[in-house]
């Protein structure tokens, strides 16, 4: 391992991932293992590309140093960005897989159990064949799992990291809320997300903002497509902010008009949700239990609405195509996994079908502590309500109630003058200047 201070993290955080996952190795009676996934990847050793869509994998004996396998272009980011030191790149016209087999077997991984990511996006049914085809010296194993363990709970390091992409996440945020305006595209206001996120430090995020607005909310995972915002239309706006790979992530809702009294409702039950659940996350919490106090409250709503997903999933290193961890974990009924120190959770208490027709929704990206939880976040979780006459970051509906229970007189709007008098007043100012 070539020991350097321009990585993510301390080098000293590498050395215990990298023996953290060998002793489980070790558990697991594994030789070595074959990493295919670009997240995990990342994690071990600090590498990145966009390319990741070619074979690559990291090779991790239980003894001796690991070695990567890269498509030829792609070997620059192995001696720039990790503690590597060897490398068996491909050529375009050459064989990724039969490279891998060649190196197994140059490395003295002849005979032995060798562990492989069967589950990872990236490692196509084609290829595990030829694998197992390939390389009959030795016994090839499903090893799927065995870095995500250790990407589960995060350590303090990757929880500074997470604050700063929470920094570039509230920031587009906040930008996309102010931009929401009837007469306003989609695209605009997806412009001034992504603009406000990469001047605030954020890089590029797994997934792109879904921004949508009146009936398009509907639509499951759909993002702006130039629709004009509508007067009393709503924005249903859900934002990941990316730092190093690293993500957090949150939903808000902006309405262009008055807050009806079903979008208060809704609006106020996300909250309780919210509020209850980072009450009680705690060290010990199942997951299934976690997912209850959410699902029951938002399904205990008046308005139609429904929680028609999991409620939370585990967030952290990501690439396209999702900025969540949640095949790792997620917050589903009837799991019995328990909480930890270190979890990182995006909490969604949306609602899908509010009156039938509208999607809204608030979120939370927290992360689990010794006794309870914290957020990323210290934006204000209403919807952004703006009526006609200007922009309001509060509940209509208590303006209203404000109005009516005071006892000072309201504004008495004055009469135009007539004509003739508007054009005496004008000589009259004309004369005095």
């Amino acid at each position: 391992m070539i020991q350097r201070d321009d990585m993510t993290f301390p080098f000293e955080e590498y050395e215990r991932r990298l023996r953290e996952l060998r002793e489980r190795m070790e558990q697991r009676l594994l030789d070595a293992v074959i990493i295919s996934d670009p997240e995990n990847l990342m994690y071990l050793t600090d590498y990145q590309t966009t390319g990741y869509s070619y074979f690559q994998a990291l090779v991790v004996p239980l003894e001796g140093e690991p070695f990567m396998i890269t498509r030829e272009v792609e070997e620059s980011n192995v001696f720039a960005r990790t503690w590597l030191e060897k490398s068996r790149p491909y050529s375009d016209t050459g064989d990724a897989i039969q490279m891998l087999v060649q190196s197994l077997r140059e490395f003295g991984l002849t005979g032995k159990y060798v562990g492989y990511e069967r589950n990872s996006y990236f490692l196509p049914a084609y290829q595990q064949d030829r694998i197992h085809t390939t390389f009959t010296s030795g016994r090839v194993i499903d090893c799927f799992g065995i870095v995500e363990q250790g990407r589960l709970r995060k350590s303090p390091v990757e929880i500074e990291v997470m604050r700063k992409a929470a920094v570039a996440n509230e920031a587009g945020m906040k930008a996309g809320l102010e931009a929401c305006a009837p007469g306003v595209t989609e695209n605009e206001i997806a412009a001034a997300i992504c603009a406000a996120m990469f001047r605030a430090g954020g890089e590029t995020p797994a997934v792109m903002p879904y921004v949508t607005s009146g009936p398009r909310t509907m639509i499951g995972h759909a993002t702006w497509e130039g629709r004009t915002v509508q007067p009393g239309e709503h924005v249903f706006l859900e934002v990941g902010g990316c730092y190093r790979r690293y993500h957090t992530a949150m939903m808000r809702t902006a309405v262009m008009g008055e807050l009806s009294t079903s979008m208060h409702k809704a609006q106020e039950r996300m909250k309780l949700a919210l509020r209850e659940i980072k009450k009680n996350i705690r060290p010990g919490l199942t997951v299934s239990d976690a997912d209850n106090i959410v699902r029951n409250i938002i399904s205990a709503n008046e308005v139609g609405a429904k929680l028609i997903t999991r409620s939370g999933y585990s967030i952290g290193i990501a690439f396209p195509p999702s900025w969540d961890e949640g095949y790792i974990l997620s917050l589903i009924q009837g799991n019995a996994a328990v909480l930890e120190e270190g979890m990182t959770f995006h909490i969604i208490p949306w609602m899908w079908g509010v009156d039938g027709d509208k999607t809204c929704g608030i979120s939370d990206t927290i992360y689990v502590t010794k006794d309870g939880c914290e957020s990323f976040f210290s934006l204000d979780e209403d919807f952004v309500v703006k009526p006609e006459q200007g922009v309001e970051h509060r509940d209509s509906v208590a303006v209203r109630e404000t109005a009516r229970n005071s006892s000072a007189p309201a504004p008495q709007e004055q009469p135009p003058l007539p004509a003739n008098e508007r054009t005496e007043s004008t000589k009259k100012r004309k004369e005095k200047n």
